[in-house]
């Protein structure tokens, strides 16, 4: 039964070790170089393709402009508001998809201007030669590349390649959406500049710019974009409040043509200066209007009246007519003046209650001053119902809160309730003052009464000639007033700095970031691979990882092999690698003093194939060799047999034959190049390895070896694969377990240790082969191998390794 303890070293995994890490990670520094060099190389391509972007600003100012034509005596109020709220409506207007879709389209942003730089398209606004005059009314071509090249100084040609059998098409005007069916494949045609251009998809004039230089022979682009994504481009810009003066913004764009964002920011700001303006105007524009519509009715009454008075004057003496009725006509007039003047007020203060009370667009209401109406409440709430009416109008575009607008309606609300008790109770005062007008007119039309009838009928044209004619004058000054105060009005936005292209502005791209970034990711990349190799690899690196697992000794560490061979200690037996095994060799004369005189038989087995066995058993056999001491290899690995290639001798017969009864010991014996040392290779390969290893022929083999040889070195398969090995133990005085760097498995090392617990490996040690005491194998001791410096003069100095040969040699690293 199995003891848990066998399984202990599952426990020892657990912990990580940063030490060996930070060490393994100095070892991979070609990783770190290449990688480094990777990606400094692509931080250069892109910041050598990325396009500059810069950034250009302008700053302006909101601040109630009051009108200088405007005084306590004058009748009309057109003041906007105060200021409450105005920067947040401007911040939200300039970023508003209706502000930004009219400067668009007055600014023609719609139609792009291209070059081919050195990597890339790049944006050629106001540095082509020449600009085109689109028909707005008719569709474009959406998303094209159109190039222009000027074949003379009057005539250009005009590319488009078509991929597709049908083509977007784009009305600007309606912002509608359409196709054509155009010809696949390239279309070329040439035109004189200004000559008007009238295809199925394109419908322009190109003209020149009024400086267009040397342009014979260039080549441009132009492409109609979509307009939604440019528009939507244009609303990211950004807001910033100036915080010492809330009143203060300033915008900002970023891009890569200097000169379309300066004309964009200066646009932006004129139309915003323009809308809010007109909206100042309101009132004055809804006054002059119906001002203008009530002029009208009133010139075709003034012109009736002028009519009637000729035709009564013709054959009579109009002077002698009029004597004893003027003073009643002067007096008559003024009355019915002031009668009129009455009526416009309650027919306005009518119209306006059933405005009120029907409609909720206020912004078009004249102003109260158009009737006469003088009272200071009614002027100043219908001027600021008529703003607020306007602004809520305006904000509909550009904002969805509805929260806002709640506000807006509440303010509307409380201003009509208001406006409605005003009315309510200027009615009542209008009606008195009507009542008096009424008698006087009474008591003057009575005393008209008496005169003779030609005067009486003169009286009352002139009456109604005059009215129309004081009214008619009355309406004139009004208009007169309100043009004057349109005029004067003034933007409550103002420039302080317009956008200029002053050299600089550069923004990015932000080469040195990408150089970070480069340095960030170089370290990252090749530290996470080396991490994830330490976490995935769970091979055998040091000394430290043996003595963690198995509590077998470690009877030796040899070096990397420096030979192209696997005769090392032979080609070189004053190198570091042959003084490891002559140390091996030292531990091992050590154990056997404690055993009985005579042949000493060792056998060196591993877990898996490639862990350099063969190669071990060489050398340590070479050793002893070379101490005189016959020496002899017997290749048992029956069933992969490899040493008889280092000793350039045939594997036609072996311990094979011997075993099965065909050949003698003395003739599958063969002499080496190296004195004292024999081999016996292992022969052809039987179909029952494991049986002839059992059998008692391999008994009598060994003890006839016995009686030759010192050393007998056994080279068995590995005990981790095959039995074999295990057969052999009873018939050797020790046995070396080889463990390769990089090669064995941690887990591994649990199978030796079970059959060492069972007894199923007796007086067992542990060879480290292939150690390299570098960084990226983690930390050592060596062992008797690799003093450095210390070094000198013992063993046989190496010729340098070459660097560059060494690192692909680590990068296509091959097992042996």
């Amino acid at each position: 039964m199995l003891d848990t303890k066998d399984f202990s070293f599952f426990e020892s995994q657990n912990s990580f070790d940063f030490k060996a890490f930070f060490t393994k990670i100095l070892g991979y520094w070609s990783w770190f170089l290449v990688s480094l060099i990777i990606a400094f190389t692509i931080a250069y391509q892109v910041n050598i393709r990325k396009q500059k972007i810069y950034g250009v600003s302008t700053t302006i100012a909101y601040k109630e402009e009051n009108n200088p034509f405007f005084t306590s005596n004058t009748s009309l109020v057109f003041n906007w508001g105060g200021t409450s709220d105005q920067v947040q409506t401007l911040t939200t207007t300039i970023k508003s998809r209706s502000h930004n879709e009219m400067v668009v389209k007055e600014l023609n942003y719609f139609i792009e201007y291209l070059r081919q730089g050195k990597y890339n398209i790049e944006d050629a606004y106001g540095e082509v030669p020449f600009y085109v005059n689109i028909n707005k009314n008719l569709p474009q071509l959406k998303g094209h590349l159109i190039n222009i090249r000027f074949v003379s100084q009057n005539e250009y040609e005009m590319t488009i390649n078509f991929e597709e059998p049908s083509v977007a098409l784009l009305n600007y005007t309606t912002e509608t959406e359409s196709k054509t069916n155009v010809v696949v494949g390239e279309f070329k045609k040439r035109y004189k500049i200004g000559e008007q251009v009238s295809l199925p998809f394109l419908h322009w004039k190109l003209e020149l710019t009024d400086n267009p230089g040397f342009y014979d022979g260039s080549s441009h682009m132009v492409r109609f974009a979509d307009f939604n994504a440019t528009v939507n481009k244009y609303k990211d810009i950004d807001i910033q409040t100036d915080v010492k003066g809330g009143a203060i913004l300033e915008l900002n764009l970023q891009g890569t043509n200097k000169a379309r964002m300066v004309d964009y920011l200066n646009g932006t700001v004129k139309k915003l200066i323009s809308r809010q303006l007109q909206a100042k105007n309101q009132f004055a524009t809804n006054t002059i209007a119906f001002i203008d519509s009530t002029l009208v009715a009133m010139e075709g009454q003034l012109k009736n009246t002028e009519d009637e008075l000729k035709n009564f004057s013709k054959d009579k003496n109009i002077f002698e007519v009029e004597l004893g009725g003027e003073k009643y006509t002067s007096q008559i007039t003024d009355l019915d003046v002031e009668k009129d003047l009455i009526n416009r007020k309650l027919a306005y203060y009518n119209t306006l209650k059933t405005y009120l009370v029907n409609s909720v667009d206020f912004s078009k209401l004249p102003a109260p001053s158009v009737a006469g109406i003088d009272d200071p409440n009614i002027v100043a709430n219908v001027a600021r119902l008529t703003a607020l009416s306007a602004e809520r109008s305006e904000m509909s575009y550009a904002v969805k809160n509805d929260k806002k607008f709640k506000d807006f309606d509440s303010q509307m609300e409380a201003l009509k309730k208001v406006l409605l008790e005003n009315i309510s109770s200027a009615k009542g005062a209008i009606q008195y003052d009507l009542s008096a007008v009424n008698r006087k007119i009474g008591f003057a039309e009575n005393t008209i009464k008496r005169l003779p009838e030609q005067q009486q009928e003169l009286v009352k044209i002139n009456r109604k000639y005059d009215l129309n004619k004081n009214v008619y004058n009355s309406f004139l000054e009004k208009r007169s007033e309100a043009d004057i105060v349109r005029a004067a009005n003034l933007s409550d936005i103002q420039f302080i700095d317009s956008a200029k292209d002053t050299g600089g502005g550069l923004m990015g791209p932000k080469t040195s970031v990408n150089y970070v970034l480069a340095l960030f990711l170089g370290l990252l990349v090749p530290l996470l691979l080396v991490f994830g190799i330490t976490i995935i690899d769970n091979t055998i690196k040091n000394t430290d990882d043996i003595t963690k697992l198995t509590k077998i000794p470690i009877l030796g560490v040899v070096g990397k092999k420096n030979t192209r061979g696997n005769l090392s200690v032979y080609e070189k037996p004053k190198s570091a690698l042959a003084e490891s095994f002559r140390a091996v060799r030292s531990s091992l004369q050590f154990l056997y003093k404690r055993q009985q005189a005579g042949s000493k038989t060792l056998m060196l087995t591993s877990s898996i194939s490639g862990e350099g066995k063969s190669f071990c058993s060489i050398n340590i056999a070479t050793v002893f060799a070379l101490s005189e001491k016959k020496t002899v290899i017997v290749g048992l690995d029956l069933r992969k047999p490899k040493i008889f290639d280092d000793f350039n001798i045939e594997n036609t017969i072996g311990a094979v034959n011997y075993l099965i009864g065909q050949k003698t010991l003395d003739e599958i014996t063969q002499a080496t190049p190296i004195p004292y040392l024999d081999f016996i290779p292992a022969g052809p390969i039987p179909p029952n390895p494991a049986e002839l290893i059992m059998g008692e022929t391999m008994k009598e083999m060994l003890d006839e070896l016995k009686e030759k040889y010192d050393y007998i070195i056994l080279d068995t398969p590995p005990v981790g694969l095959v039995s074999d090995a295990l057969e052999l133990t009873p018939f050797c005085d020790a046995t070396l377990y080889i463990v390769r760097q990089n090669v064995t498995k941690k887990e591994m090392l649990s199978l030796v240790n079970n059959k060492h617990k069972r007894g199923e490996l007796n007086n067992i040690s542990i060879v480290f082969n292939d150690f390299e005491q570098k960084a990226k194998y983690g930390y050592g001791y060596g062992y008797g191998y690799g003093y450095g410096n210390y070094s000198n003069g013992y063993h046989e100095v190496e010729k340098p390794e070459n660097p560059i040969r060494a690192l692909f040699e680590r990068l296509f690293k091959k097992n042996r």
